[in-house]
């Protein structure tokens, strides 16, 4: 594998810092970790509101404990394929793509990205993944234009779905709205890929790929979701399916963890929903060291559910392996990790559990019906008048992309996405509310 290839930045550096012996993706990972898009996670919904309680991870408290995981993958990983150590040898670029992967979720979870969908239905849609991609190449102010201007490798890990909006895109047959109150995110899912508005920097990542790894690379399939228009992206590159496993462990078991901790999920549906599968599970491991292990997650012993959290994650992490796909020539591409059977089943119960009785709970989706309003309610404001409502540096991109015949509605999007939660909470008031403050104390002198 050509490795400088993929160390390459789209912007070229000439950054000659005192006694700087760092390698490439060692600086990709401290100009995430001190980006303001990465310090805005603290303030942005995981599962559970922010605010609602201090125990709660937030988006940022997650992004670490999905690093945490991604790394000890990587090492077991080190350990159990040697043959394997070239494609493992930074933990910098592990690091890197955990913490990156949630940057370009907007305000209040799925609500607000289902909302910002709806509302770019015209132009070009909106999707998280598809925002983190944008964020890192062009929109956080590390440089001018170039975004964090980070290695090739680095931004293609964080690929999670590698195809443009154009090619992914089909029509539901579903009717649009006539109250923003009517939205319901099942009609409007997004489309999992990259904007068509960025396919310069996309073109420029794949670029080292021959013709036929990209075009199987981003060959689409069929959703096997009923509910599900769009095509689905089938690949993703070595280092995403590591960040990926991470994410997936780190959600099915740590927002499992908050929901316990808080009551909302009980014994009695761990064993309902959960226990059932792990005494008949077909591997041996599982059957002997998971099947009672909901007396220990939802004791009252504090460190008895924190060993129980720590044995499910160590589980999962020691059951993943490295398969091959024979269609491609790069090794990027070639090779990705993957959960051993039984435990991607397993995993799945957990992720359902989560789904059902945390995600699907009325006070939540309530919480995420709440987010949708706010966000359609200040895009429509934004969107009336820009020169009027917009802060002046968000008006001049607008006026830009204006200018330049670019799709100028993706300046919105951009604006409203960045925003945490409560500043989105609070900006909604400003406009709306006949009781909110003036951010300008007027002069009421006669």
């Amino acid at each position: 594998m050509n490795e400088s290839v993929w160390q390459q930045r789209l912007h070229g550096e000439d950054k000659q810092r005192r006694n700087d012996h760092r390698s490439p993706y060692q600086r990709d990972r401290a100009r995430i970790l001190h980006s303001a898009a990465f310090r805005r996670l603290q303030a942005k919904t995981q599962v559970l509101g922010v605010g609602m309680n201090d125990f709660y991870r937030t988006r940022l408290t997650h992004s670490l404990e999905v690093s945490q995981i991604g790394t000890g993958i990587a090492a077991q990983l080190s350990r159990k394929f040697p043959e394997h150590k070239a494609l493992l040898d930074s933990t910098s670029l592990l690091e890197s793509l955990c913490l990156a992967h949630d940057i370009g979720h907007p305000p209040f979870g799925h609500g607000g990205e289902v909302a910002l969908n709806y509302m770019m239905r015209h132009h070009g849609g909106f999707e998280g993944n598809g925002q983190t991609f944008r964020i890192l190449s062009k929109l956080e102010p590390y440089t001018q234009g170039f975004g964090m201007n980070l290695c090739r490798r680095t931004m293609l890990g964080i690929l999670k779905y590698p195809a443009p909006y154009s090619l992914l895109y089909r029509h539901g047959g579903q009717s649009e709205i006539s109250s923003h109150r009517q939205l319901k995110p099942a009609d409007w899912p997004p489309v999992k890929g990259i904007f068509d508005d960025d396919l310069d920097i996309y073109d420029w990542l794949l670029a080292p790929l021959s013709d036929n790894d990209r075009l199987r690379f981003i060959e689409p399939t069929a959703s096997i979701h009923p509910k599900y228009p769009h095509l689905r992206t089938q690949f993703k590159s070595f280092d995403c399916s590591i960040m990926e496993l991470a994410d997936d462990i780190a959600y099915a078991v740590h927002d499992l963890e908050d929901a316990i901790v808080m009551g909302i999920v009980t014994a009695s549906q761990w064993q309902q929903d959960v226990a059932p599968h792990l005494k008949h599970s077909g591997d041996a491991w599982i059957k002997q060291e998971l099947a009672n292990i909901g007396d220990k997650l939802f004791s009252h012993e504090h460190h008895l559910r924190k060993d129980a959290i720590g044995t499910l994650v160590n589980g999962f992490v020691t059951a993943i392996t490295i398969v091959e796909h024979d269609a491609f020539e790069a090794p990027l591409l070639r090779f990705n990790a993957c959960l051993e059977e039984e435990f991607a089943l397993t995993l799945n119960v957990l992720k359902q559990l989560v789904y059902k009785y945390v995600i699907r709970k009325p006070e939540i989706q309530m919480l995420e019906y709440k987010g949708q309003q706010i966000v359609m309610g200040l895009f429509e404001a934004f969107a009336s008048d820009p020169e009027r409502l917009l802060p002046f540096n968000t008006q001049e991109r607008w006026r830009e992309s204006e200018q330049q015949g670019l799709n100028s509605y993706r300046v919105l999007a951009d604006y409203i996405s960045g925003m945490t939660d409560e500043f989105a909470g609070r900006l909604y008031q400003q406009l709306f509310s006949p009781k909110a403050g003036s951010n300008i104390e007027l002069s009421r002198e006669l």
